[in-house]
């Protein structure tokens, strides 16, 4: 069964994702929801989005809202991405905390964990004796289905092509047998990162202490100018003074009204 989905429809699931999520859905994005969206209404043998729309809306647990982000969501990531930013990481944040051997990171939009596991090789690669220090990463997303993938920690073989040989050897684990091909996560490398999900339109954000380090990478392309701008001035609280925050390549900052000094493309610091 085809479904198409209405304009009043539309503008009820856009308004819905840009409350709940801060995405911002364009009127080119209306065939792209429907699409993805439609598998969904065939599983619940629902007749129309309108039905569909009182499902997620009425859902007590918010399951339903949760599944529907799954399905809009791009979830594409990959080790070591953007290297420049770990580049960054190992050879100017690292030494001026040498003295204190304790560093604390977030990465907020982690999606299938890629991103975190490559920050926490960064940490224990870029120091010399990382037994001896305190290592915490925060590692989030408002998709409880990427969340799930990332803490598993397991990852198919053709996924390491921008890892480095010794960096697999030293941090993961080869599977055998059965598990041929597939790649786990050492225990040093997953005891460094919690995972948790996290919505970035929240007001607050459970985290007591002030970061050293925020990453928030090829995210804010879904959102307009004030959520923007209202993200990064809340990431600026989060920091501590002389922290950074990096986004995305694709990103910047450039229109948005915020108190970070730009250090270099795609990482600002919170002055201080």
């Amino acid at each position: 069964m085809e479904y198409s989905i209405t304009a009043e429809e539309f503008q009820q699931f856009r308004t819905l994702i840009y409350d709940e999520s801060g995405i911002s859905l364009g009127e080119q994005k209306k065939s792209l929801l429907a699409s993805r969206l439609s598998k969904r209404l065939r599983d619940l043998d629902l007749g129309t989005f309108s039905e569909y729309y009182a499902k997620v809306t009425q859902d007590p647990t918010r399951e339903e809202f949760t599944r529907l982000l799954d399905l809009i969501s791009t979830n594409k990531t990959d080790f070591f991405r953007e290297p420049k930013h770990f580049d960054f990481l190992r050879d100017q944040i690292l030494p001026g905390l040498e003295r204190v051997k304790r560093i604390r990171i977030w990465s907020s939009a982690c999606s299938t964990g890629e991103e975190p596991y490559t920050i926490a090789m960064t940490l224990y690669e870029g120091v010399a004796n990382p037994d001896r220090w305190d290592f915490k990463i925060l590692a989030s997303d408002l998709s409880t289905r990427v969340l799930a993938k990332a803490a598993s920690g397991t990852y198919d073989e053709d996924r390491f092509r921008d890892v480095p040989p010794e960096f697999i050897k030293r941090h993961f684990l080869r599977g055998r047998g059965e598990q041929s091909g597939v790649f786990k996560v050492k225990p040093h490398l997953a005891a460094a990162i919690t995972f948790r999900r996290l919505n970035l339109m929240d007001d607050h954000f459970p985290i007591k202490n002030q970061l050293d380090l925020i990453f928030c990478r090829n995210v804010m392309i879904y959102f307009d100018r004030p959520t923007q701008e209202t993200l990064v001035n809340k990431f600026h609280r989060y920091l501590k003074p002389g922290g950074y925050l990096f986004i995305g390549h694709s990103e910047s900052l450039q229109w948005v009204n915020h108190p970070f000094k730009s250090i270099a493309p795609t990482i600002y610091q919170k002055e201080g």
